[in-house]
């Protein structure tokens, strides 16, 4: 399916009712198309706990993994343990204080993620946030409002949509699954479509070992087998199953990307109160353990590998057992999990938009505030799932993508905190017009009106008469009409001829030589 024809494809209904022309210009207007480096935090960072209890959550956690022990259930994994001088017995891993701290103190603080257009390299730790789309959803909430199923032309769609965002840092990769694709296959367009539609950063595959395989070898015609060998330029997501198990595909994904000294994310995918204790402070321990295992392992595959210290905590209703996203001890956890980071200088992975909603509504917007909020402050470095998420990650919303989008760069300005540079001349301007004049003539005003406020161009402020002789659109229509918009205007960033066509030729290649179904 050709660029054009994959808008087209989406975009014919919506268009023929009215969603382009004026509508169309006015939803684009604040979308500049480039690129903004890495928010630098200069807000301070929230610490919810004392020193004191941070220490008893890391003692109960290290105690667990003395104690109790975590799974590696694989065959070479526990002889890995083994061999660096933990207690295991089969699958099981005893891992002593000592040791663990040990492999841990290994990792980087911090490392640089390249992008194939240097513009769009990224730092990530210490001070640097980076903001990433959703992963993995089969459904998407499309351009005319209806739930379907995702298709290869959403997902060219949505990794376009992540290449217009200026203050997003990543294409992901899965934001939707392509379901028209067999399974075997579908990493391959995935891949395809993160590094063509986009020059940003994006993310691997993790479902198997030869799908790791196939994407480092994909890295390796874009970049150079000589610079992926020495520089990071894919993260990839490796997610516990809590409790206290990290399985076999897991295990292997973080033998190819530890061993290419590519960045994984260790990070235990946890439904508190089902998964963990009915406890805040309790799942944290948990995870705690169950994240520093993971991370400690990658130092077995490969000492120095970057790795990011990453959690997934939802707490689940007690009543009907379903994951619940925008909650306050979502946040309060995502506090606590930063602080945990910061004592093991380890760059850090949080979610800023994963709502339980399922549609952009008023619930979508009050869970995201509180995750994004919760995110900001708590210091996290890889804010991922920050755009698109809806009903627990089933769905990726074209409306909530952009409108995500919108909010991240009101985010980013907030991270930046306040600046002073203008300050005199602002004080300057208050001279020059005294009592009961205004300021819309003013020098200062005609030098700072388009970059002293966040100006959003999705949300609407205009009076009820106006907003209603624009058609009365609420927000959620509001951010179709963007996405479309967006999507007419997209530009193909542009890649070696050469290195283009190699990729294409590989993954013609590995679709003859793979099966269409799993056996």
């Amino acid at each position: 399916m050709s660029d054009t024809s994959a808008v087209v494809e989406t975009t014919s209904t919506s268009a023929r009712r009215g969603g382009g022309g004026r509508e169309g210009r006015r939803a684009l207007r604040g979308a500049p198309m480039v690129s903004m480096p890495a928010l630098v935090r200069n807000i301070p960072t929230y610490e919810i706990l004392p020193n004191e209890a941070v220490e008893l959550i890391h003692d109960e956690s290290l105690k667990i993994l003395e104690e109790v022990g975590c799974e590696f259930r694989d065959d070479a994994a526990p002889a890995m343990w083994k061999a660096a001088g933990a207690d295991v017995q089969g699958t099981r891993v005893r891992i002593d204080r000592a040791l663990l701290m040990q492999l841990i103190s290994t990792a980087p603080e911090e490392f640089t993620l390249h992008a194939r257009n240097p513009e769009r390299t990224v730092r990530v730790g210490g001070k640097n946030s980076i903001f990433i789309p959703m992963y993995g959803a089969p459904y998407v909430r499309d351009l005319d409002n209806v739930r379907r199923y995702g298709s290869l032309g959403d997902l060219n769609n949505f990794h376009k949509l992540a290449q217009m965002a200026p203050h997003i840092h990543s294409a992901s990769s899965i934001i939707c699954e392509p379901m028209e694709i067999p399974v075997p296959k579908r990493h391959l367009h995935i891949i395809h479509s993160a590094m063509t539609h986009s020059d940003k950063p994006y993310m691997g595959i993790v479902t198997s070992k030869e799908r790791a395989e196939d994407v480092m070898k994909m890295a390796g015609i874009v970049f150079g087998d000589a610079f992926v060998k020495d520089n990071t330029v894919v993260v990839s997501i490796t997610n516990c199953n809590s409790p206290l198990v990290w399985d076999q595909t897991m295990l292997d994904a973080m033998r190819v990307y530890a061993s290419h000294n590519q960045p994984i994310i260790a990070a235990p995918f946890a439904l508190c109160g089902a998964s963990t204790s009915a406890s805040s402070i309790g799942a944290v321990a948990q995870v705690n353990a169950e994240a520093l295992a993971g991370v400690a392992f990658t130092q077995l595959i490969r000492k120095g590998a970057p790795v990011i210290y990453g959690q997934f905590m939802v707490t689940v209703d007690m009543k009907s057992g379903a994951p619940m996203g925008g909650t306050p001890e979502a946040a309060q956890m995502m506090f606590v999990m930063g602080q945990l980071a910061r004592k093991y200088k380890l760059p850090w992975r949080t979610s800023g938009f994963h709502v339980g909603s399922k549609l952009n509504d008023a619930q979508a917007g009050y869970e995201s505030n509180m995750l994004m909020h919760a995110a900001v402050l708590s210091g996290a470095n890889y804010i991922w799932h920050s755009a698109g998420w809806l009903e627990a990650g089933l769905a990726c919303g074209y409306s909530k993508f952009v409108t995500d989008c919108e909010q991240v760069a009101g985010w980013y300005k907030y991270g930046q905190g306040l600046k002073f540079d203008d300050f005199k001349d602002a004080m300057a301007a208050v001279r020059e017009v005294g009592p009961a004049g205004h300021f819309l003539g003013t020098q200062h005003t005609l030098e700072h009106f388009d970059k002293a406020f966040f100006m959003p161009s999705i949300m609407d402020f205009n009076s009820f008469e106006q907003w209603s002789a624009e058609g009365a659109k609420d927000h959620d229509t509001r951010g179709r009409d963007k996405a479309r918009a967006m999507l007419a205007a997209y530009e193909k960033p542009k890649m070696d001829e050469a290195k283009a066509e190699e990729l294409a030729a590989f993954v013609a290649r590995r679709e003859r030589e793979l099966p269409d179904s799993v056996n």
